[in-house]
C-alpha cells in the first residue's frame, strides 16, 4: 500500500474513532463539511482543487492524500492538481514548496502518469 493510501487508511481509522468517542462533535464537523461542499456556486472539481491548494499550504500529508483522491475522482487532471499546489508555494512559499513532495506521491498513488 503506497503511503498516501496508508493515510486515507488513516484520516477513515480516525473519523471512525472519532464518531464512536465524540459523536456531538464529529457529526457537527461533517455535517458543516458537507453543507460546505454543497454550495452551487462552484463546482465540486474547483473545490477539490481549492483544498489540495489548502492542504498543501496547511501542511497536512493526510489532508492532500485525501483531496487529490477525491481532486481526481470528480476529474481535476495532473496538470490542474499541481498548479493548485502551485498555488499554495506562491502564497505559502518554502515549506509549501517542500509539500508538493507528498503532493506528488498523492497523485502517484492515485493517479500514475501514463507510460509512453
Amino acid at each position: 500500500m503506497g503511503e498516501m493510501r496508508q493515510r486515507l487508511k488513516q484520516v477513515a481509522e480516525l473519523t471512525e474513532r472519532l464518531q464512536r468517542d465524540y459523536p456531538t462533535e464529529t457529526k457537527a464537523f461533517l455535517g458543516f463539511l458537507q453543507k460546505a461542499e454543497e454550495g452551487r456556486a462552484l463546482d465540486l472539481r474547483i473545490k477539490e482543487l481549492i483544498n489540495v491548494a489548502l492542504a498543501v499550504a496547511g501542511q497536512c500529508e493526510w489532508c492532500i492524500a485525501f483531496h487529490v483522491e477525491q481532486a481526481v475522482s470528480v476529474g481535476a487532471t495532473r496538470d490542474e492538481i499541481v498548479e493548485a499546489g502551485f498555488m499554495a508555494v506562491i502564497m505559502h512559499g518554502g515549506p509549501a514548496y517542500m509539500y508538493m513532495t507528498p503532493l506528488f506521491e498523492a497523485l502517484d498513488d492515485f493517479l500514475p502518469e501514463k507510460e509512453t
